[in-house]
């Protein structure tokens, strides 16, 4: 095959993970259909707004399981097997009419399609370019944010003019189509044995002009990765940056009518600036940390919304403060969620990214959760603003301290080896 060849080939990989990607992220329109079930079914809005948070729940449980049933059945079976889940979970819920039945299909079926779909086309477009992780992971997970911006349009319209019942219909066979149609683009990257020198020293491999870059000693398996202390702080780090961010997607409106004191309107503009912020994020956080140390980018960040965080705790907030705030939090969230992936790959080898990130991802579906339970214990937004902060303030210190488990090996061993600027 000649290079041009190849490289259309993995362009064209590209474009089917961006549309996947796309549909994947429609999901977070949900917000839109909660008014519109309270109004048709009288159900209370808390019971209704739980639907969301199973299917955030359901699509982090199921990256555990996608890396073995790609090895099963392979990556574009899988991720269109997934997208006629997730299609047929929305069509499905067209149909429903008690709350349990929201729970299990646009809670249980959709999460657990969009997850498995989410890690497994990220993790494979990752694989294919190696040497720009952090970019071609924002362009995958920024597409899934826009996805989440278009459709809030589409989805809107769909509720206006056709009902919230019927919507569901059509938003299940368009996502489903997407999906499909971006799984028959996608191929499966090819299985690189680890890169080692001779003597058992890390090869170096290049990275952008004058950037050195140690391969990975060896791909660690679940058990392996489980094993290494790295693999909990890696955790813990990405719970924070998780929690942070979707306990603001959840109340900002709220925030913005009772701390800011904004009108409904106005306070409704700070969803359309998360998304804003969330992709420009992902997209620009991304590309960043193929040029620098991704941890200590992640740092960064953390300290962003800490500070943030406590702003909206102590601050009289202004219009522009808030604002300004919210943009803050939305934009360090989108990109900690694209860098994840490739510092994962950074410790842990590619060989198992899908399933090793599976078990750190399960930071974002604890994280969906926590914000609210430590508001509900605590009694209000500002408390738990402060609680948050202060967690953003800890992972920030461990960010910077952690170092991955290839750079502990090769000084046990006596290698002179050049730390990663992407790790160190």
């Amino acid at each position: 095959m000649t290079t041009t060849t190849a490289g259309s080939k993995r362009w064209l990989i590209v474009l089917g993970t961006v549309i996947m990607q796309m549909g994947l992220g429609t999901i977070y329109t949900w917000s839109l259909f909660n008014a519109q079930l309270v109004s048709k079914f009288g159900w209370e809005l808390s019971s209704v707004s739980i639907t969301f948070s199973i299917t955030s729940f359901a699509l982090a449980f199921a990256t555990l399981f996608a890396g073995k049933l790609q090895d099963r059945f392979g990556l574009r079976r899988l991720t269109a097997a997934a997208g006629i889940m997730l299609g047929l979970g929305l069509i499905l819920s067209s149909q429903a009419s008690s709350l349990p039945m929201f729970y299990l299909l646009a809670g249980v079926v959709v999460g657990y399609a969009d997850g498995t779909a989410y890690i497994t086309s990220l993790s494979n477009l990752i694989k294919w370019f190696p040497k720009n992780k952090g970019l071609i992971s924002g362009v995958s997970v920024g597409a899934y944010g826009t996805g989440s911006l278009v459709f809030k349009y589409i989805n809107g319209s769909l509720i206006e003019s056709a009902g919230v019942s019927s919507a569901f219909l059509y938003w299940g066979l368009m996502v489903m189509v997407m999906i499909v149609v971006g799984s028959l683009l996608v191929r499966e990257a090819p299985v690189a044995a680890p890169a080692q020198a001779a003597g058992g020293k890390a090869a170096l491999s290049a990275v952008g002009p004058a950037v050195a870059v140690p391969v990975p000693v060896k791909d660690y398996t679940v058990k392996e990765m489980l094993r290494t202390k790295e693999a909990y702080l890696l955790f813990v780090i990405f719970f924070t940056a998780c929690m942070s961010g979707l306990y603001l997607i959840g109340i900002v409106k709220d925030i913005g009518v009772q701390l800011a004191g904004l009108d409904i309107a106005a306070a409704a503009n700070a969803v359309a600036m998360i998304a804003i912020f969330n992709t420009a994020g992902r997209l620009i956080l991304g590309a960043l940390s193929d040029r620098m140390s991704r941890l200590k980018l992640v740092s960064a960040t953390l300290l962003v919304t800490a500070a943030a965080m406590l702003t909206l705790s102590y601050a009289t907030l202004s219009y522009g403060l808030f604002f300004a705030c919210v943009a803050a939090i939305a934009f360090c969230f989108g990109g900690n969620i694209t860098v994840f992936p490739a510092i994962v790959s950074d410790f842990f080898g590619l060989k198992n990214h899908s399933k090793n990130y599976g078990i750190v991802y399960q930071g974002f579906g604890i994280g969906a959760l926590s914000g609210s339970f430590i508001a509900a214990f605590l009694g209000g937004f500002k408390p738990t603003f402060i609680v948050i902060g202060l967690l953003c303030i800890l992972a920030c210190i461990l960010a910077v301290s952690l170092k991955p488990p290839v750079q502990k090996q090769a000084r046990e061993k006596g290698m002179s080896l050049k730390p990663s600027r992407h790790t160190a």
